[in-house]
Parts: structure tokens; sequence; C-alpha cells
């Protein structure tokens, strides 16, 4: 099965029904691809259950995080002298690279690219 990785903007885009975000849910749905994100995501999105959000976690599967693929977020931070602002976006392209697909679909694009091009190369960057 295919998956593609979802980072935080992308929660929101699809929460607030953006053509773009409902079109990947649509086609994601159609051809079989698995969306999937990582805890630490549903942790920076989640403020409270909603009948809207509750529908966006059964179409979405949330992963545990995998503390080899941390590692891997901590090290690219260190490469390109980020911060803890980079973090969570470390973490979602480290996740795409070494268990969840090739494909980050988020609405960050200039920094996962960053982060992907130096760090994770196999990872396509796509805005939402």
């Amino acid at each position: 099965m295919t998956l593609a990785t979802l980072d935080t903007g992308a929660w929101i885009a699809l929460e607030r029904r953006k053509p773009r975000a409902t079109s990947l849910l649509r086609a994601a749905t159609e051809r079989g691809v698995a969306l999937v994100s990582i805890t630490p995501v549903l942790a920076e999105w989640w403020r409270g259950a909603t009948d809207q959000r509750l529908q966006l976690l059964r179409a979405i599967r949330v992963v545990p995080f995998p503390a080899r693929v941390a590692r891997a977020a901590g090290e690219a931070m260190t490469q390109l002298g980020g911060g803890a602002s980079l973090s969570i976006d470390a973490m979602v392209v480290a996740f795409a690279a070494m268990e969840g697909g090739q494909v980050v679909y988020t609405s960050d694009v200039d920094d996962l690219s960053r982060i992907a091009t130096t760090c994770f190369p196999s990872v396509r960057v796509l805005g939402i």
C-alpha cells in the first residue's frame, strides 16, 4: 500500500475543508493511498473533539513515533542548525523517509523541503 505523510498544516487544511486538501483526501481514498501522521503532529493539531476532527481521525492513521526516527530527526536538526522550532517538521520528514512513505503533504513547503533536500532526499514535499 502506498503511504503519504501529513504534517500539522495538512490536518488544518483538511479541517478547514480547503479545496486542495479535500481533493487530496478524495484522491487518496480512490487510489488506495493511506494517509498517515505521527503522534507529535496530532498533539500539535488537536484542540479538543469536534465532529470534523473525529471524522478526520477515522480517515487518517495516526502512528506512534518510533525512537529510531526520533534520533534521525534530532540528527537532522543538528545538521540544519535548527532549534526546537524545526523539531516536529524534522520528525515528519524523517518519518516519511524511514517509515511513512516518500511523500509529505504540508502547508510549510519551504521548511520541510529544506529538511528533505538536506537530510532525507528521497522525500518529496508537496503543498496542500
